[in-house]
């Protein structure tokens, strides 16, 4: 096992930072990435969350993050859940998910943060807000000892690709199906 090393700005120096892929039709993709990134405070890593779809209601993971800083940032980005055409995107999305980008590019070239999580990146490159592109560009131009977590539904199969860790979560089962309502803990 490789030792790590604690740098003077709290984040953690590794050998190779992963990128993790999180995708599937079932409940817990964010929830899996909040774990790791308890996981990873826990080490002493400095984390970052930027949610791209999240953003109009109140959820109860930001409530713990204010617990968490500085060492967990949680920023929600976006204008609420949305539904688009991924042919004929509202421009507005389109905007708003470029501007979250840039956020993203500046939290992941700060040198601030030992792991970044892209939450619900997936759906904005599969609704057509976000050229895959421009995400492999910059996976590929990162600071090697940078986890950096790709969560949501749809992942592009480049992504995928270029990923060391990819997990599929498969809906089995959920009380929506039988018309229940989402609960305060278990989905927000």
């Amino acid at each position: 096992m490789k030792m790590v090393k604690k740098r003077d700005n709290g984040t953690i120096e590794q050998e190779k930072g992963y990128v993790v892929v999180l995708t599937g039709d079932g409940k817990g993709k964010t929830t899996s990435a909040l774990g790791m990134a308890m996981r990873a405070v826990g080490h002493g890593t400095k984390v970052i969350m930027l949610q791209f779809l999240k953003g109009t209601l109140h959820y109860g993971e930001l409530e713990t993050a204010k617990r968490l800083e500085p060492d967990f940032i949680l920023r929600p980005l976006g204008s609420g859940f949305i539904h688009v055409n991924p042919d004929n995107p509202d421009p507005a999305d389109v905007q708003n998910a470029l501007k979250a980008w840039e956020e993203c590019k500046q939290a992941l070239f700060s040198g601030n943060y030992g792991m970044l999580i892209l939450d619900e990146i997936n759906n904005a490159v599969s609704y057509g807000l976000l050229p895959v592109d421009d995400i492999l560009e910059a996976l590929a131009r990162r600071p090697k000892s940078v986890h950096v977590i790709l969560t949501g539904r749809d992942a592009h199969p480049r992504l995928m690709e270029i990923a060391d860790l990819v997990t599929e979560v498969k809906e089995i089962k959920h009380p929506y199906r039988q018309g229940a309502s989402a609960q305060k803990g278990i989905e927000y």
